[in-house]
C-alpha cells in the first residue's frame, strides 16, 4: 500500500534500516575512502609483487653510477627504507593534519590531499625512465604524508556525517577500502597486468585515478555538519548538511544534540595536542587510543602485506604460484572487513576488537610450530598459508578498523583533530618501525618472529578487556560519561525536577571510587 511503512527487520541492529543510508551518505563515504583509505592500502602492497624488478632498477642505477654493483647488505637497507620510508611521510601528514582540517574543513582537506598523491604518482611512475631510484623513494615519502592526512581526516569525516545508530558501520568503511586497496595492488601486480619487468612504473601511475576521481566528486558533497555548526557556527549550512547526509527536512534533533554536546563542553574551542595531552577527564581516552592504533600497528599485519611473498616462500610455496596465494589474502581481508562492518552495530565494538586480537594469538601460535616444523610434514606449508589467512581474517574482523572508529567516538569536536594527530603519530611510528626492523627480526628469529606479534595481541587484548566499554549506538557525550569514574574526573548533568525547574549536578568520582552529587 502506498505510503505505508514496511516490516521491519528485528533481529539486526539499526545498520539493516535503510532509512539510515541516505544517497549523500553513501556517496561521500565512498568516494571520501576511494580517494583516501584506498590509496593507503593500495601503497601497503603495491610494492610486494615488482620487488624483484625494483631492486634490479636500484642495482643497475647504483652500477651505471659508480662502476661497480651494490652489495647484498646496501640492496637490502635502501629496498627496507623504500618500504618503510612510506610510514616517515605518514607521520608527517599526521602531524600536519590538525592545523589544516582546523582551516579548511574535513571534506576541503580531503580534496587538497589529492595534490600529494598526484605528486607522489608522477614521481614514482617516471623513475625508471629517469634512471632515479630517489625519485622513488622520495614519491613514497610523499605519498606517506597523503596517507597521513587521510588517515585522520576521513574518519573524522565519517564519523561526523554519520547518525550514531550506523556509526560503526560507516567508520568501518576506512577500513573496507584499505582492504580493497591492498586487493587491488596484489591484483594489478600478477605478471599478466602490471608484474613485469617493464610494466611495474604503471603501478604507481595507477595511483592518479582514485585521485581523479575523488577530486571530481567530494566539491559537490557537504562539508561536515558538526564542523560547520560548532567550529564555523554556521548554523544554515550546517542544517543542510545535515538534511542532505540524513535524507530528511526535519534535522532539529541532530541540532540540538550537537548544541547540547557543545553546551557541556562550555566551548568549543579546538585544544591543542599539549592540552589534550595535560586535560585529566581524557587521559584514559587517549591512553585507549595509544594502545589500540599501536597494537594495531604491531601485531604483526604490516609485516604480512609487506612480505608476504617472502613468507609464503620460506613456507615451500612454488615461486610461479606466489603471486596467486598472495592475491587470496586480499581478497581474505576484504571479505572479513565487510563482514564486520555488517555486524559492528550488532555486536559492538569491544567483542570484535577483543575476539580479534584473540584468535590471531592462537593462529599466530599455530603458525610458528607450522614454520617450524614444515620440513618434516609436506603438507604443514597449507597449514602456514591457512594460518596467514586466518590472521589476516581475524584483523580485519575487528582490530583492522575499529581503531579509526574509536578515535572519532572517544573524543569531543573540539578535541578530536589533536586526538587523531596523536593517534596518527603512533600510527605511523609503529608503521615505521615494523617496515624497517621486520626484515631482521625476521632472521633474527627465524620461525620464532611471530610469537613477538602473538605478544602484542595479548597485551592489546588484556587491556581492552579491563578498560574498554561499549560505544555502540552511544553520543559523544555518552562515552565521555562511560570514562569519567575510570578519569576520576567531575561531570555535569542536568535534568528537569518539575516543568519549570532544571537542577545542575556534578557527578564526582573521588579516589576511592565513592561517588557524590554537589547539585546547584
Amino acid at each position: 500500500m502506498p505510503g505505508a511503512p514496511g516490516p521491519r527487520r528485528t533481529w539486526g541492529s539499526p545498520v539493516w534500516c535503510s532509512r539510515n543510508w541516505s544517497g549523500s551518505l553513501i556517496v561521500a563515504s565512498l568516494t571520501g575512502a576511494f580517494g583516501s583509505s584506498f590509496l593507503y592500502g593500495y601503497n601497503l602492497s603495491v610494492v610486494n609483487a615488482p620487488a624483484g624488478y625494483i631492486k634490479k632498477f636500484y642495482n643497475e642505477t647504483w652500477e651505471r653510477r659508480y662502476g661497480f654493483s651494490v652489495d647484498e647488505g646496501t640492496l637490502t637497507l635502501l629496498w627496507s627504507i623504500t618500504v618503510s620510508i612510506f610510514a616517515i611521510g605518514g607521520l608527517v601528514g599526521a602531524i600536519i593534519v590538525t592545523p589544516i582540517v582546523k582551516f579548511f574543513g574535513r571534506k576541503c582537506t580531503l580534496v587538497l590531499n589529492n595534490v600529494f598523491a598526484v605528486a607522489a604518482a608522477l614521481l614514482m611512475s617516471l623513475s625508471l625512465l629517469a634512471g632515479s631510484f630517489e625519485m622513488l623513494i622520495l614519491g613514497r615519502i610523499i605519498m606517506g604524508v597523503d596517507a597521513g592526512i587521510s588517515l585522520s581526516a576521513l574518519p573524522m569525516y565519517l564519523s561526523e556525517i554519520s547518525p550514531k545508530e550506523i556509526r560503526g558501520s560507516l567508520g568501518q568503511v576506512t577500513a573496507i577500502f584499505i582492504c580493497i586497496g591492498v586487493f587491488i595492488g596484489q591484483v594489478l601486480g600478477l605478471p599478466e597486468i602490471f608484474g613485469q619487468e617493464s610494466r611495474w612504473p604503471f603501478l604507481f601511475g595507477a595511483i592518479i585515478v582514485p585521485s581523479l576521481i575523488q577530486v571530481v566528486i567530494l566539491p559537490f558533497l557537504p562539508e561536515s555538519p558538526r564542523y560547520l555548526l560548532l567550529e564555523k557556527h554556521n548554523r544554515r549550512k550546517a542544517e543542510k548538511a545535515f538534511q542532505r547526509f540524513l535524507g530528511k527536512e526535519d534535522v532539529s534533533r541532530e541540532i540540538e544534540e550537537v548544541l547540547a554536546e557543545s553546551r557541556a563542553q562550555r566551548n568549543t574551542k579546538l585544544v591543542s595536542v599539549v592540552q589534550l595531552l595535560r586535560t585529566r577527564a581524557v587521559r584514559w581516552q587517549i591512553l585507549t587510543v595509544v594502545v589500540t592504533m599501536g597494537c594495531y600497528q604491531l601485531c604483526g599485519l604490516n609485516a604480512i602485506w609487506y612480505y608476504t611473498n617472502n613468507i609464503f616462500s620460506e613456507s615451500g610455496i612454488d615461486g610461479e604460484t606466489i603471486p596467486y596465494v598472495t592475491l587470496s589474502t586480499g581478497a581474505v581481508e576484504t571479505l572479513a572487513a565487510v563482514s564486520s562492518g555488517l555486524v559492528i552495530e550488532r555486536l559492538g565494538r569491544r567483542p570484535l576488537l577483543i575476539g580479534g586480537f584473540g584468535l590471531m594469538i592462537v593462529f599466530f601460535a599455530v603458525l610458528t610450530v607450522s614454520l617450524t616444523l614444515q620440513n618434516t610434514v609436506h603438507w604443514l606449508p597449507y597449514l602456514s598459508i591457512f594460518c596467514i589467512l586466518a590472521i589476516i581474517a581475524s584483523f580485519c574482523i575487528g582490530p583492522g578498523g575499529i581503531p579509526f572508529v574509536l578515535t572519532g567516538e572517544l573524543f569531543q569536536q573540539s578535541q578530536r583533530p589533536a586526538a587523531f594527530m596523536i593517534a596518527g603519530t603512533v600510527n605511523w611510528l609503529c608503521n615505521f618501525a615494523v617496515g624497517l626492523l621486520f626484515p631482521f627480526i625476521q632472521a633474527g628469529l627465524q620461525t620464532y618472529c611471530f610469537l613477538v606479534f602473538a605478544g602484542v595481541c595479548f597485551a592489546g587484548a588484556a587491556y581492552l578487556f579491563f578498560v574498554l566499554p561499549e560505544t555502540k549506538n552511544k553520543t559523544f557525550h555518552e562515552i565521555s560519561q562511560a570514562f569519567a569514574k575510570r578519569n576520576k574526573e567531575t561531570l555535569e548533568i542536568k535534568w528537569k525536577k518539575n516543568i519549570n525547574v532544571t537542577t545542575t549536578c556534578k557527578i564526582i568520582y573521588t579516589a576511592n571510587e565513592n561517588i557524590t552529587f554537589q547539585c546547584l
